[in-house]
C-alpha cells in the first residue's frame, strides 16, 4: 500500500510510515494546479495538514484511496460528505492543538495589554517613546471567555494562574462541569458588561457567525480589549474596526480572519490592533504531536483495520458494519437535525430502539447519534471516538432502551432530548433497507428525507400559508426539492419541513418570518 504526504509533516511521522511493514510512503509538498489530481489514483492513504485541499474532484480521481489523515483538528479543507459517500475514512487529531492555541491566545492578550509589538516597532525605528506605551495589568482584572471547550478551559486555567477573575459564557456547559473548572458561568450580556478583556473560543457555526458585533460592543465596558484565536467571522471585523476608531474598544489581537490571507486590511492597519497569521497551532511541539498521531492512526487503519479519531466512521468490526451502517447514517442525521432545531443546553438524551434495530448492538448507533447532536455545536472537534466523552464532560445524561415492538414501523429510533428550556422528540426509520426518514417531530407526524438544505417552519394551519411560502422562495430563486406538512388539528398549529436545492439566505428567511400565520423559521443543514 502507498501513502502520500502532501503537506509539511514532522520527519518522525515519515519514519512511522517507512517502518510500517507493507507501506510505501512518498513525500511531496509543493503542487502545481491539477498535479495532485493526476497522481492521487496511485495512493491508498493521504496525509495532509491545511494546505492540501481534498476536494470532490480530487476524491473522484482517488480510485484506491482508503483513508485521509488530517494532522490537526480542522477538516474544512476536506470534503467530508463526498469522502464518506466514497467509503473513505477521514481521520483527524482533535485536541492536539489545545495547549498551544490557548497559550497563543494568552500571549496575544499580554502583548496587547502592554503594547509590546507597537513598542518594539517604535524602538526598532530608533525612537524612545517610553511615555507613549502605558500598559494595563491583567492581575485582578476580569477575563470573559466566550466558549469553554477544550481550548477555552485551558485559557481559563492559565488565566486563574495569573490571578485574573474569570467568567465565561457557554450555553452548552453544565453547572457541574463549570464547578469543576472553578468558572463562573454568566449570560452573554453580563459577560460583555463585566469583562475588561474578552477572548472567544467557539467554533464558527451559523449561531456564532458575527456573534460579537456592533450591538455587542455597545454593551461592553469602555476600553475593553478583544482577542480572537478561534475562527475568523465570529467577531465582525468591520464592526470591531469602528468600535476601535470610536474609542469604545481600546484594542484587539487577532490570529484568525474571515479571509485568509486577508483581503481587507482596514482592521489590521489600525494602530491598536496586533495580529499573527493563524499561528495558534504553530509550535514545534504541537506540529510534531499531531503529525506523529495521524501517522500512527493511518498505519493502524491500513495494516490492522483499527479506526481511531475518525470523523465519519465508528469503531465497528467489519462483520457488524454492514448491518448497522444504515442506522448509523439515520441516527447521525437525526442527531444533527435535533441539535439545530432545539433551544437551550442539552441535559438528557434518551434513545429508544424499537423493532428490528433492537436486535442489533446499538452502542455504535448511539455514538453516531451523539456525534450528530454535538457536531453542529463543536464541529470538527467531535468524532465517533470522543462523542460519548464530550457528552459526559458537558454533563449530558445518555440513556438507551430497547423494545421488540415498533408500532407502525418494522424498525424505529426515537430520540428524546431535554434541554434547560424544553423537551423535544424526534423519530426516524428506514424506508427499504437504506433510506433514512424522519417520521415524527414532537406531536407532528411527517415523512421527511433528512438531506441537504432544509427549512423547518411552525405555522398556523390556515389557507394560503403554503402558497405564500412557496411564492416567497420562488421569487427569490430558491427551488423546493421536497415538502412535508403535519398538523395537530384543522386550523391548529402546523409544521412545514422543506428541502431546498440551495441555501436560503438570511434575508429570505426574514421575509418568510414576516408572512401571515408563520410562527418561526429555522434553517437546517443535514
Amino acid at each position: 500500500m502507498k501513502v502520500l504526504i502532501s503537506d509539511n509533516l514532522s520527519p518522525k511521522a515519515v519514519e512511522i510510515f517507512k517502518k510500517a511493514q507493507g507501506i510505501e510512503v512518498d513525500v511531496k509538498t509543493k503542487w502545481e494546479p491539477g498535479e495532485l489530481k493526476q497522481v492521487i489514483s496511485q495512493y491508498d492513504g493521504l496525509a495532509v495538514r491545511s494546505a492540501t485541499k481534498v476536494t470532490a474532484e480530487i476524491i473522484a480521481a482517488a480510485e484506491k484511496l482508503k483513508v485521509v489523515g488530517r494532522a490537526g483538528s480542522g477538516l474544512d479543507n476536506i470534503d467530508l460528505e463526498v469522502a464518506t459517500k466514497r467509503g473513505i475514512v477521514v481521520m483527524n487529531t482533535p485536541g492536539g492543538n489545545t495547549i498551544t492555541t490557548a497559550e497563543h491566545a494568552l500571549s496575544l492578550l499580554l502583548s496587547l495589554t502592554r503594547q509590546i509589538p507597537q513598542a518594539t516597532a517604535s524602538l526598532k525605528s530608533k525612537k524612545w517613546e517610553k511615555s507613549k506605551f502605558m500598559g494595563t495589568e491583567v492581575y485582578n482584572h476580569t477575563l470573559g471567555i466566550i466558549g469553554i471547550g477544550q481550548i477555552g478551559s485551558v485559557v481559563a486555567d492559565r488565566a486563574k494562574g495569573l490571578r485574573m477573575n474569570v467568567i465565561a459564557y457557554d450555553p452548552f456547559i453544565s453547572p457541574e462541569k463549570a464547578g469543576i473548572l472553578g468558572i463562573e458561568i454568566v449570560p452573554l450580556d453580563e459577560l460583555y458588561r463585566r469583562s475588561d478583556f474578552i477572548t472567544v473560543h467557539t467554533p464558527l457555526t451559523n449561531e456564532t457567525r458575527n456573534l460579537v458585533n456592533a450591538e455587542s460592543f455597545k454593551k461592553m465596558k469602555d476600553k475593553v480589549l478583544i482577542v480572537n484565536c478561534a475562527r475568523g467571522g465570529i467577531i465582525n471585523e468591520k464592526d470591531l474596526a469602528e468600535a476601535i476608531k470610536s474609542g469604545k474598544v481600546a484594542g484587539a489581537a487577532f490570529d484568525v480572519f474571515v479571509k485568509e490571507p486577508p483581503e481587507d486590511y482596514s482592521l489590521i492597519e489600525l494602530d491598536h490592533v496586533i495580529c499573527t497569521p493563524h499561528l495558534g497551532a504553530s509550535t514545534e511541539e504541537a506540529q510534531e504531536s499531531v503529525a506523529i498521531a495521524i501517522a500512527e492512526q493511518m498505519v493502524d487503519y491500513l495494516i490492522h483495520g483499527v479506526v481511531r479519531n475518525a470523523a465519519n466512521v465508528p469503531s465497528v468490526g467489519s462483520d457488524v458494519l454492514p448491518l448497522v451502517k444504515p442506522y448509523l447514517s439515520l441516527s447521525e442525521k437525526m442527531g444533527s437535525l435535533q441539535a439545530q432545531i432545539q433551544k437551550g443546553a442539552m441535559q438528557e438524551v434518551f434513545v429508544e430502539y424499537s423493532g428490528e434495530v433492537a436486535a442489533l448492538d446499538v452502542a455504535p448507533i448511539t455514538i453516531a447519534l451523539l456525534k450528530g447532536l454535538l457536531n453542529p455545536i463543536f464541529l470538527e472537534s467531535v468524532n465517533y471516538v470522543n462523542a460519548p466523552l464530550v457528552a459526559k464532560e458537558r454533563g449530558i445524561k445518555v440513556v438507551e432502551s430497547k423494545s421488540s415492538k415498533a408500532e407502525d414501523f418494522t424498525t424505529l429510533i426515537i430520540l428524546k432530548v431535554k434541554t434547560d428550556r424544553e423537551s423535544h422528540v424526534l423519530s426516524g426509520t428506514l424506508f427499504g433497507k437504506y433510506d433514512p426518514r424522519i417520521v415524527r417531530i414532537n406531536q407532528f407526524r411527517i415523512e421527511a428525507e433528512p438531506e441537504g438544505h432544509m427549512l423547518l417552519l411552525y405555522t398556523h394551519d390556515k389557507p394560503g400559508v403554503i402558497g405564500n411560502i412557496g411564492t416567497t422562495l420562488g421569487s427569490n430563486g430558491i427551488n423546493i426539492a421536497r415538502m412535508q406538512f403535519g398538523r395537530e388539528e384543522v386550523e391548529g398549529k402546523a409544521l412545514v419541513l422543506l428541502n431546498t436545492d440551495t441555501p436560503v439566505t438570511n434575508d429570505v428567511v426574514k421575509k418568510i418570518e414576516k408572512l401571515p400565520h408563520v410562527l418561526s423559521v429555522t434553517q437546517v443543514k443535514v
